[in-house]
């Protein structure tokens, strides 16, 4: 793609951005997708009327201050790169709407100011160190998207509670023993991927995510389930695979919606006597 104002070279195993291209100052999109970039020049910064910017799969070690003069952003990947910290300055690019991709870094930690883009649909932060979310994260108001497995998470911040818009959220492959209460303050969620984390009990307040579809808990050390999963009357999967259960409590036949339980690798030494209601109405039920 080459148009007036859209710029796409990737794929090049450019080293070093064309200095023809960093004259063009009324560029709206500009992709470098996986190049051998290194370094930015500091007239990259001065390409002030970008709204895309595509830096994915490069060789990054570092992200200049300068970004912050791209005010008019709404797209920014930085993907794939190998980025150990983010600047402040990042949290200047509150036009920020479509998406944000961080993942496969090298982040242990993300910027206070993150909680400034407000406006952000999509987060993704999947493939780093992380070993916290930042309680700012909760001031991230327009999220529908956030995407943080394959990281090193004990915890997330009670302020997650907040993201009353968010539909997913995907934070399996963690270390998460526990979830903070507020979890059942995310009306909007459609879909919660905790598969292989540690958790070994839930809040009884995820009976409150009464838009849940999808709950995946594969791989934990759950010994037992709360009585107000019943609650969650839009439910059509259940993954309880490989957790060490005793048993399941009633409240889960109420879910008439429930298409597909999951329960192999569990220690249940005695099936329910409402599996086969279940599976009577229609829940494909493994076990």
């Amino acid at each position: 793609m080459n148009a007036a104002n859209h710029i796409s070279l990737d794929r090049n195993q450019l080293s070093l951005i064309p200095p023809e291209l960093l004259r063009q100052r009324d560029l709206s999109s500009l992709s470098l997708f996986q190049n051998a970039l290194r370094e930015l020049p500091e007239a990259l910064w001065n390409l002030t009327e970008l709204t895309t910017l595509n830096l994915g799969d490069n060789r990054l070690e570092q992200l200049p201050d300068g970004i912050a003069n791209l005010t008019k952003l709404r797209m920014l990947d930085l993907g794939h790169n190998a980025l150990s910290t983010l600047p402040e300055a990042l949290g200047a690019l509150t036009a920020l709407s479509d998406y944000l991709y961080l993942s496969n870094n090298r982040l242990a930690a993300l910027p206070e100011t993150l909680g400034n883009l407000a406006k952000l649909v999509y987060l993704n932060v999947s493939d780093n160190r992380l070993a916290a979310l930042h309680h700012s994260i909760g001031n991230m108001r327009g999220l529908m998207e956030l995407r943080v497995y394959r990281n090193q998470l004990a915890t997330l911040p009670d302020s997650i509670g907040s993201l009353s818009q968010l539909r997913e959220l995907h934070a399996q492959q963690n270390r998460l023993t526990s979830l903070p209460p507020e979890i059942g303050n995310l009306i909007s969620l459609r879909e919660l991927e905790l598969a292989d984390n540690e958790l070994t009990v839930l809040p009884s307040t995820i009976g409150n995510l009464a838009q849940l579809r999808r709950l995946n808990l594969r791989n934990n050390a759950i010994t037992i389930l709360p009585q107000s999963l019943g609650d969650l009357r839009n439910l059509t999967h259940l993954d309880l695979r490989a957790n060490p259960l005793h048993s399941l409590p009633n409240a889960i036949s109420e879910i008439v919606t429930l298409e597909k339980l999951d329960l192999r690798w569990c220690r249940l030494a005695v099936l329910p006597t409402w599996i086969d209601r279940i599976k009577a109405r229609g829940t494909l039920v493994y076990f």
